[in-house]
């Protein structure tokens, strides 16, 4: 039987980039609402070309495919603090994948959330040997549970490995959670982020489908 697995981290209220405002009430209003500030980067989110100027692709002009498709998933979980993840890491991921498949490293970064200083100053990140193997894999989705692909204290990488991906036109989600329910090696990934007008990214609600078979689905 499929099962749908969330790996979005929630938005709360003083998140890095969160902010909530009531704007409305039953009481005075007859409705609730809420005016939602939102870093574009905040929480589990999708990166487009022009967060780094890598490309004139934008969040609303990401094509529907690029956010969607079977991905593999890299149990790396106790990899050391600030590690450089490689090709090796993958184990025998990397020979069986092809062209076109996504990738989920699974680190159970998302742990480290409530502690908003280790987790964006500690965290392992993506090596120029493995984003150079996924543009040469063509990739379609690179998914991390960091809140980046790179070192965001170190400028000079975390706009190489930006560039190296985003040119390629690989979709890069950022700040997924809950990798550790995953139970198969391969699922049906989709992230779905809103469709805002020349966005540089975006939260997104982030999620896989375990236990289903290919010819169930569209051919993407």
């Amino acid at each position: 039987m499929a099962r749908l697995i969330d790996l979005t981290l929630t938005l709360r209220h003083g998140m890095r980039g969160v902010e909530f405002e009531q704007a409305k009430t039953v009481e005075s209003h007859g409705w609730n609402a809420r005016t939602l500030h939102l870093y574009s980067h905040a929480g589990t989110h999708m990166d487009a070309q022009t967060h780094f100027e890598a490309g004139p692709g934008t969040i609303d002009t990401t094509p529907l495919e690029r956010c969607v498709g079977w991905a593999w998933v890299a149990n790396l979980e106790g990899i050391k603090d600030k590690a450089l993840i490689t090709v090796d890491d993958l184990g025998t991921i990397a020979s069986r994948f092809q062209p076109g498949d996504s990738l989920l490293i699974h680190t159970d970064w998302s742990r480290h959330v409530d502690n908003p200083q280790h987790y964006r100053d500690h965290f392992p990140r993506i090596s120029d040997n493995l984003a150079g193997w996924c543009v040469e894999k063509r990739v379609n989705m690179l998914g991390v549970e960091p809140p980046s692909v790179a070192d965001v204290n170190n400028r000079e990488e975390l706009t190489r490995i930006h560039n190296i991906l985003l040119s390629a036109n690989i979709t890069i989600v950022e700040g997924l959670a809950n990798l550790g329910a995953l139970t198969l090696e391969k699922v049906f990934f989709i992230a779905t982020p809103l469709k805002i007008e020349g966005g540089d990214g975006c939260p997104c609600r982030a999620f896989a489908i375990e236990g289903i078979s290919p010819e169930h689905l569209p051919n993407l």
